[in-house]
């Protein structure tokens, strides 16, 4: 638990010590740290050193003042690594809305960002798409009964069964259930995912530079290509050293598990071949 102001976010550490640059590793909408416990453990196996972490009011951290917008959620990360003693430049990793966060963060401290790994990721471009935006919205209003039904207790039963879709080892899947009935969890991810257009416009005030190593990993076969995929992979097709790879068999969730997450690490290790690390 680190303190970044009155307030402490939770981090889970992993990987040696060195010369190498950190991998920071953001969480979807309703995730957690937990989510990325696999990839952690690739990265350690392959001597790279990364960091995952709770945002404001997600599992075990802390409440933060609202909005909970990107520029809010951006603010805390440059304050948590700050009280880490980390200094970058990173490896910025976002999964799903972590995209749009990773993004935002690269754009607002360019020389910290070493280069990007979007995780069947949200870029700014799908709120405003036709069904992009009808999802988002959705999803809001099924997030807002979620939270309500979290004070009751509905949520623990269902964590029992769906609270685990990525297959996580068993101490980060026993976590990932609890924090998933949690009610404090589903109020803070339900306040995200209200700013969702909010944090869209804060992330698309600009480009990620040319230049900057940029890997798109997205679920599901390259021949599956659907209208949301396109979209996923606008970031790499427009960066000079950009990389795309379709994990076939694997979905939204799982992508993260043991089985499908080995993608994740090449997309990290691009960047760092790319940027000569």
């Amino acid at each position: 638990m680190v303190d970044v102001g009155g307030r402490r976010l939770r981090v889970v550490r992993a990987g040696p010590k060195s010369e190498r640059p950190t991998v920071v590793l953001e969480h979807g909408a309703f995730g957690c740290a937990s989510d990325w416990a696999v990839v952690q453990e690739k990265l350690a196996a392959k001597g790279l050193a990364s960091l995952a972490y709770d945002r404001a009011g997600l599992g075990h951290s802390e409440p933060g003042p609202k909005p909970r917008d990107g520029a809010a959620i951006v603010s805390d990360l440059a304050s948590l690594l700050r009280e880490l003693e980390e200094a970058g430049p990173f490896v910025l990793t976002g999964h799903s809305m972590g995209g749009l966060m990773v993004r935002l963060y690269a754009l607002t401290h360019p020389k910290q960002a070493l280069g990007v790994v979007l995780v069947d990721a949200v870029t700014p471009d799908v709120i405003n798409h036709p069904i992009g935006g009808k999802g988002v919205d959705a999803f809001s209003r099924i997030l807002g009964w979620t939270s309500e039904g979290a004070k009751y207790g509905m949520m623990r039963p269902l964590a029992a069964v769906a609270g685990d879709r990525i297959g996580l080892p068993p101490e980060a899947s026993a976590e990932k259930r609890r924090i998933f009935g949690s009610p404090s969890h589903a109020r803070w991810a339900a306040e995200e995912v209200s700013q969702w257009r909010a944090t869209s416009d804060q992330a698309r005030a600009g480009d990620f530079p040319a230049a900057m190593p940029i890997a798109v990993i997205t679920a599901g076969a390259e021949n599956t290509v659907t209208a949301l995929k396109e979209v996923q992979s606008v970031p790499a097709l427009a960066s000079l050293n950009g990389y795309i790879e379709h994990v076939p068999g694997a979905g939204h969730a799982n992508l993260l598990g043991r089985r499908f997450a080995d993608p994740i690490v090449r997309g990290v290790e691009h960047v760092l071949a790319t940027t000569h690390r």
